[in-house]
């Protein structure tokens, strides 16, 4: 007990002090960046402080990581924005309440995700798809805010459609807007340069604010946010059509994709303690509890910031305190701040969502990628290329499925290797670059890098006869080097009894070394692998296999007996 009382005093005195500061940066930060994604999902600006401060109330409540902040993305916002846009009309009640039943649908479906241990979804999308649409998703947010950013009308429709609409309408640019977003966007950036605790957004939007209060810029045309009547929103389930919710059904799978992506890369990119797993499945619980907060209070989906949970590792935060600090502070301007927000610029919002973008395109990676794997280089491309010029939910969904085509390509095409033996040693080793081994008379090692599936198993089949085949002097033993070989289903398991009985007709022993995995090892006795070798033809390493059955072998089952 006393115990107990000594650390709840060494909180109040270090710890709380330091979570009300950190809750203080998040929320300044989170203010016109929470108010810029609401605009680009179609809603009233203030109804992201409301996104905010519901997310970060589920996420608090369920989340192992502290530090993550979940809050309205400008990552998912395209996605499910113009998605939905296909069933009702953006601003309209029909896409509020369909947004709104669609962050629940969402947050049911990373729940269960959480809930059923799912986090090894979120490793099915290999890192060039995530770059290539994070990169989209950039300009897709670039050029929808372009329209406010000049102070022009905005239009409707494709991304091509987007770009020519606002290079029609450019001798209609409003100057004052124009210089008021990228004053927005030079403060962000100079701000972050100097530290990211600086809120350079929230700065550049309250100069910005007071520049057009000052000088009356409203008269000249800039567009602002008005006065905001916001009707604080009831704790509600939002109901839908049946048709909706089938027809939603897709983009609801792809969202939740993305948001396991980020949240998973997030929780890991900012542990608690240095050191430690991050704990994926409750993380997803987490965000499914955010987003589920979300879609009661009547807002949008949410997701996992990296700026923001960025913001609270580095700044201290000690509890999830500073997450709630930051709900309150932001949930109080929803509700009583809303006046100040009166003379804030669409264009300043621009200039905030102009900012976030460029935060998401990673060009040092890309560079890494298309000098050290120009192949996975053409992922980036093609799903880059897809969300831009297709539906976004189509787009993703392409990258998703080319980043799972590309891991079973890349699990079909291993190599079959020639182990030699380094010289002096009795260790054999794959070849290598200027590594120059030896092999013994009558003795072929080969080694498979990788586990034995349907995926790779012909190949494995084929590469093994043409092994054979070019050895030259027909080998009076094959040992098979298995400690890569970490798992092998039916398929592979037939493939390989069928090369076990050609080397056994052709009066070649064949032995396997090394099989370390235990999962391996059961299957091979399952699939009959264990009773067509004979199980004193299993050995600790490939010199103690060439010791027993090489040139000198024990008689004894030289060859073990063909299961029937």
């Amino acid at each position: 007990m006393l115990e107990a009382l000594t650390s709840v005093k060494r909180y109040l005195a270090d710890g709380l002090p330091a979570d009300l500061a950190v809750g203080l940066a998040i929320a300044a930060v989170a203010l016109p960046s929470q108010m810029a994604t609401a605009e680009l999902a179609g809603f009233p600006p203030a109804m992201g402080l409301i996104a905010f401060a519901a997310a970060m109330t589920g996420v608090s409540a369920i989340g192992a990581n502290r530090f993550v902040v979940a809050c309205a993305d400008s990552t998912i916002a395209p996605i499910f924005a113009s998605g939905l846009a296909g069933f009702a009309v953006a601003g309209t009640p029909a896409y509020l309440a369909l947004s709104a039943f669609f962050a629940v649908i969402v947050g049911g479906l990373l729940l269960g995700c959480g809930l059923f241990r799912m986090g090894w979804l979120a490793d099915l999308i290999s890192r060039p798809v995530t770059i290539g649409f994070l990169a989209a998703i950039a300009c897709h947010i670039v050029i929808s805010q372009l329209p406010p950013l000049l102070g022009i009308e905005a239009s409707n429709g494709s991304l091509p459609r987007e770009i020519l609409a606002v290079i029609r309408r450019l001798p209609d640019a409003n100057p004052y807007s124009l210089m008021l977003g990228l004053g927005v966007f030079a403060v962000a950036i100079v701000a972050e340069w100097i530290s990211p605790r600086i809120p350079g957004a929230l700065i550049g939007n309250a100069a910005a604010a007071a520049a057009v209060y000052q000088f009356d810029l409203v008269r000249e045309g800039v567009g602002v946010l008005g006065p905001t009547a916001l009707e604080f929103p009831r704790l509600q389930f939002p109901l839908i059509g049946i048709d909706d919710l089938v027809q939603t059904a897709p983009l609801a799978f792809v969202t939740t994709a993305i948001i396991l992506v980020q949240t998973a890369a997030t929780s890991r990119a900012f542990p608690p303690v240095k050191g430690e797993s991050a704990r994926i499945n409750r993380d997803f619980a987490g965000m499914g509890a955010a987003n589920v907060m979300a879609g009661l209070f009547g807002t949008f989906p949410v997701d996992a910031s990296p700026p923001l949970s960025g913001l609270a590792a580095q700044t201290g935060g000690r509890s999830k305190l500073a997450g709630l600090t930051a709900a309150t502070l932001v949930l109080g301007m929803a509700a009583f701040g809303t006046p100040l927000l009166a003379t804030v610029p669409m264009a300043g919002l621009a200039g905030t969502l102009l900012f976030v973008a460029t935060r998401i395109i990673l060009l040092d990676e890309m560079n890494t990628i298309l000098w050290r794997a120009p192949g996975e280089f053409v992922l980036i491309l093609v799903t880059f290329t897809a969300i831009l010029l297709l539906p976004v939910g189509s787009g993703v969904a392409i990258g998703i499925v080319l980043s799972l085509l590309h891991g079973i390509w890349s699990m079909a095409r291993p190599r079959l290797l020639i182990f030699e033996r380094v010289p002096g040693t009795s260790i054999w080793w794959p070849p290598e670059h200027g590594f120059r081994g030896e092999t013994l008379e009558g003795v072929l090692v080969l080694g498979f890098q990788a586990p034995l599936s349907f995926l790779n198993a012909y190949p494995f089949q084929e590469s093994a006869r043409q092994a054979l085949r070019q050895s030259g002097v027909r080998p009076e033993l094959i040992v098979l080097e298995a400690s890569s070989i970490i798992e092998i289903d039916f398929t592979a398991a037939q493939i390989l009894i069928e090369f076990i009985m050609e080397c056994q007709q052709s009066r070649i022993r064949f032995a396997i070394a090394r099989l370390e995995s235990v999962r391996a090892a059961q299957a091979f006795e399952r699939f009959g692998i264990t009773e067509a070798i004979g199980e004193s033809h299993f050995f600790h390493s490939v010199d103690e296999a060439i010791k027993a059955l090489g040139k000198n072998p024990k008689k004894t089952n030289e060859f073990p007996e063909k299961p029937v």
